[in-house]
């Protein structure tokens, strides 16, 4: 247990976890406390930090968990409101909710081009989100670890599936500070398979070599389209079962 003193003044213990940042958020919290400064998490935690904490985090986040629940245990003693930890606490919880995103894709995409990747400058996404729309774990197991570019995600979407899915869509993405529009995104017309043939198109369009390609559908013919008109300097990886 440690004591916890403010201005010579003994206030309780707290126990703390064994994080490295633990004795920090101590200190900076009973620094801040008796100053007129506003005590709240930016203030203890600092701006970029809680920034990168809305975002998926390698692991869960588990430390910077157990220091926000340090960071309220320490309110309840000197009395001082954490409304704003609780909430962080809440979103990084859903963001990084391992009961939703167990479902890891990288174990399951494959390279389908060549027996062995060769050497690539940049990564791109082609999703057809209608045909799989788990957002949180093509963020958490691809997105977020290949460093993927908003400008380098290609979807697209009938506007039956959109008018149906649109809302779930914006709010998982939310959580992950993004929209539809923050994407190469394209409201198809009605049709069979219109939202593949943008895909293929877009992907014609690009003329990429020397790239990782990620194709993320179930759909067995748009894979063989992509897998004739990708280039052979490419790595072209898809779903498999």
């Amino acid at each position: 247990m440690s004591k916890i003193i403010i201005a010579k003044k003994y206030r309780g213990d707290i126990e703390l976890p064994k994080t490295k940042d633990a004795k920090q958020i101590l200190h900076k919290v009973t620094a801040i406390f008796p100053s007129r400064k506003p005590l709240n998490i930016i203030a203890v935690f600092g701006e970029n930090r809680i920034a990168k904490l809305k975002r998926y985090q390698k692991g869960g986040a588990r430390e910077e968990l157990e220091n926000l629940a340090l960071y309220i245990e320490l309110g309840k003693i000197l009395g001082f409101t954490t409304t704003d930890a609780k909430q962080l606490i809440n979103s990084i919880e859903l963001v990084n909710d391992t009961a939703h995103t167990h479902f890891n894709i990288t174990k399951r995409v494959t390279l389908i081009n060549k027996k062995h990747k060769s050497k690539t400058e940049r990564s791109y996404l082609f999703w057809d989100i209608e045909n799989f729309s788990n957002i949180s774990s093509i963020f958490n197991d691809l997105i977020e670890p290949f460093e993927i570019e908003d400008e380098d995600i290609y979807m697209a979407a009938n506007p039956d599936s959109l008018y149906l899915k649109k809302r779930e869509w914006e709010a998982n993405l939310y959580d992950y500070g993004k929209t539809l529009n923050s994407f190469n995104f394209t409201k198809c017309d009605h049709g069979k398979n219109v939202a593949d043939d943008v895909l293929l198109e877009n992907l014609k369009s690009l003329h990429l070599k020397n790239s990782n390609i990620y194709m993320m559908s179930f759909d067995r013919e748009l894979k063989e389209r992509f897998l004739e008109v990708c280039h052979k300097s490419n790595n072209l990886y898809m779903m498999m079962k």
